[in-house]
């Protein structure tokens, strides 16, 4: 071997070292964002900082500016892969999915601090593999070849094939979408029309009205009425000492229970479709149909059929807003505070309850639209009213005994307050539609939950969540006064789905218009289950 051969032996080697470095870590990284073929695909997408390390750089500041642009081509990689594997490993659901996208588009810079703050921890972990592939990336980039040198025969090819499959890759547009830069540009962009849409929907709500008023809706029932509909937020029935629960979540509820019997319907069996706020309302609102459908929205064929509709919210949320709220006669958002994750608490709003129970209209449709347990449940109840953080009971041993972490834990303990200063709004709503009103007036009181939550029922997780059963199980209680009819018998036994509420609204309602059906009404007696298709198995919806 000659002395050149000799003296390049240790850069060749070095040179070699980095290539497999950084190729290791950024296929390593990408696997964890990516299956299958595409974590092909993106290697080929990032061969080019490869095949570059490859490539003799003489002058140190052509070295240097090789290193920077390396470094930071592959943490391009690195980042998209993190994240990928951080939504995939909390929620199941890729960054494009509808789920991810609603919650970006309905996200404010408060919001996301303090998302960060509850889920601080898994961020962590993710932010310190990330900083641990930089480091690592940052070092072998800076080991690229500086000099020609003598490469073994199969080096050769070996490059020649990465530069093809490389140039292949960038050629073809289903490939090279999915380069981050491409990717995540573009999924900016997605976001931006969809907050842009959310924001400027007067033309969709001008049609939902004109829609209703040509569906001739009309209240086949005299006199007056009142409909107070309770929808919540991030409820999940196993929580409830209403539906079993083995912690005193819903005295008051089990208080209303006990005196109003057979008028107080609980459905045992009440589910989501949705794990998430945006698509669940829209569901509920709009029979579970379809846009292309161009189904009815209720409170719009509440409007149409007379009704005077009040819409009032703890939620500070453009997309709910402009979707539904604004389809009212009167909005009140009590929650001025930008974030579903303000501070406010759903007390507020029983003033407004009182206020419009009280208005002289003949027939009002009021919608309560509360924050309910939504993460983060420490802010959900006044600040000293825990009595669970100090309780060891049957639920803390069973969580422990089933290897939920301390953290965990505690979140259901702060959960479960929040369900027991809940059960003291929502049961306050429904004493006082009982108690305001025309007595020979009907008056009819619905509460439902958008979606469920998972505080360490199936797995170690607080939070939203479409992969367990937990994301999807609801409460669903309704209350009329003696001017209705008697409840079917096994009705409260009935599976109920919150995409088909809206048919049970209309019914409450006491609405019939051109198109109306009854298999799809919880209450009525062509009732016919059909179970949905959700992203998570579950055993038996009768239960």
């Amino acid at each position: 071997m000659s002395a050149t051969a000799k003296s390049s032996s240790p850069a060749q080697r070095s040179t070699l070292l980095a290539c497999a470095a950084v190729g290791a870590t950024l296929l390593m990284l990408i696997a964890l964002g990516h299956d299958g073929r595409r974590v092909a695909q993106l290697f080929a997408l990032a061969s080019p900082a490869l095949i570059w390390l490859a490539w003799p750089v003489r002058g140190a500041r052509a070295h240097r500016v090789r290193t920077c642009v390396v470094w930071l081509w592959a943490m391009g990689f690195a980042l998209d892969g993190v994240i990928r594997a951080y939504l995939l490993d909390g929620y199941q659901a890729a960054p494009d999915s509808s789920l991810i996208q609603s919650a970006a588009a309905n996200t404010n810079s408060r919001e996301g601090a303090e998302y960060l703050s509850m889920h601080w921890r898994a961020m962590l972990v993710w932010s310190g593999t990330l900083l641990a592939a930089g480091l690592a990336l940052g070092r072998f980039a800076h080991r690229g070849a500086r000099q020609a040198m003598a490469w073994p025969r199969w080096a050769v090819p070996l490059l020649c094939l990465a530069l093809l499959v490389s140039t292949v890759a960038y050629l073809s547009k289903p490939w090279r979408r999915l380069h981050p830069v491409l990717f995540w540009s573009q999924w900016s962009q997605s976001v931006q029309a969809l907050r842009a849409g959310w924001a400027d929907q007067q033309q969709q709500r001008d049609t939902a009205l004109a829609r209703a008023a040509a569906a001739a809706p009309a209240v086949v029932q005299e006199g007056p009425a009142t409909l107070v509909l309770v929808i919540t937020d991030s409820i999940n029935r196993d929580n409830m000492a209403l539906y079993g629960y083995r912690r005193a979540t819903t005295p008051r509820l089990l208080a209303h229970k006990a005196q109003l019997g057979d008028q107080m319907l609980v459905l045992r069996n009440a589910w989501s479709v949705d794990a998430s706020t945006v698509p669940s309302l829209r569901n509920m609102f709009n029979f579970g149909l379809p846009p292309e459908q161009e189904p009815q929205h209720v409170l719009a064929l509440a409007r149409a059929a007379g009704y005077k509709v009040w819409w009032m919210s703890n939620h500070d949320d453009v997309a709910i807003e402009q979707q539904h709220a604004r389809l009212a006669d009167v909005v009140d958002i009590v929650n001025r505070t930008p974030g579903r994750a303000g501070a406010s608490l759903d007390g507020e709003l029983l003033d407004c309850v009182q206020e419009a129970l009280e208005d002289p209209a003949e027939r009002k449709l009021i919608v309560v639209h509360l924050m309910g347990a939504h993460p983060h449940y420490g802010l959900r109840f006044p600040a000293g009213a825990n009595p669970f953080d100090d309780q060891v009971d049957d639920v803390e041993a069973g969580l422990e005994k089933s290897g939920r972490s301390a953290w965990v834990r505690r979140f259901r303990q702060e959960y479960d307050a929040a369900l027991l200063y809940h059960d003291s709004v929502v049961s306050e709503t429904l004493q006082l539609v009982r108690t305001i009103g025309r007595a020979d007036g009907y008056r009819a009181w619905m509460y439902l939950s958008d979606h469920g939550q998972e505080v360490g029922h199936g797995s170690n997780h607080a939070g939203h969540s479409p992969s367990t059963a937990s994301g999807y199980r609801i409460p669903t209680v309704i209350w009329r006064n003696s001017a209705a009819e008697p409840y079917r018998a096994g009705t409260g036994d009935r599976p109920f789905r919150a995409d088909w509420a809206g048919w049970t609204m209309a019914d409450l309602l006491n609405i019939r218009w051109t198109g109306d059906a009854t298999d799809r009404n919880a209450l009525g007696e062509g009732y016919r289950w059909v179970a949905p298709v959700l992203p998570v198995k579950v055993s038996s919806f009768e239960d």
